[in-house]
């Protein structure tokens, strides 16, 4: 993906709420941890199952899996399987729907930040509807689809994209979190969408890329660097 993204898709619900975080946060070093490798780790077993499922030629990653175990094979076969249910159902809008794996999506235009994405585990686009779908592998936060801002930001870069070549009206989120038994979906207009980036993600980021506001303390701050 090259450079890191000031602005980052997956830390948009710190910076909305704690704008000021994101410029502290530069300050610290990353710590990987091994739950998060291991969500990598299946994240990648994921990507493969789904490209391989859409006719796609890939290498089979496993053997170089850290964290590979049968827990996780039951996990990414789920995931790719939902995601080919949902990619059946874009058929049924149009005759060319778009899966896109692992994509990079770049919302800079929607939140007046040049550099801002992230990677989108998976994009359905077809007529009428643009599907968001985000696995998290995680047992310990259970993660809602609603006003999600991650997914939201992830749909901004699609809307990016595709917006002038399919006719897309609704963005359906959708987080795909096996482990705690939890798929959350939810759907909005793209004028809603739009204008949620234009009341809040966009301000927001200003403040935070300008290292501004007031240090709110919060949920947010579990992954935050700097807490």
């Amino acid at each position: 993906m090259g450079k890191h993204s000031f602005l980052s898709a997956s830390a948009s619900h710190r910076w909305i709420n704690c704008p000021p975080s994101a410029r502290l946060c530069e300050e610290y070093a990353d710590r990987p941890s091994e739950y998060a490798q291991e969500g990598t780790d299946c994240h990648e077993l994921c990507a493969y199952k789904v490209e391989k499922a859409l006719g796609r030629r890939v290498k089979n990653p496993t053997e170089n899996l850290t964290y590979y175990s049968q827990e996780m094979e039951d996990c990414a076969d789920g995931y790719c399987a939902f995601v080919m249910e949902e990619a059946a159902e874009a058929g049924k809008l149009c005759a060319d729907p778009l899966v896109l794996v692992e994509q990079r999506l770049d919302y800079s235009r929607y939140v007046g930040i040049e550099g801002s994405f992230g990677t989108g585990d998976c994009v359905i686009v077809s007529d009428g509807l643009l599907h968001i779908i985000d696995y998290k592998h995680g047992l310990g936060v259970l993660v809602s689809a609603e006003k999600n801002s991650q997914l939201s930001c992830y749909a901004l870069g699609a809307l990016d994209l595709f917006d002038g070549i399919y006719d897309i009206a609704q963005v359906s989120l959708t987080i795909y979190q096996p482990r705690r038994e939890n798929v959350s979906t939810w759907t909005i207009s793209v004028e809603q969408l739009i204008e949620g980036a234009e009341q809040t993600l966009k301000p927001k980021a200003e403040m935070a890329y300008q290292g501004e506001g007031d240090y709110v303390p919060g949920p947010w701050c579990t992954f935050c660097k700097a807490a």
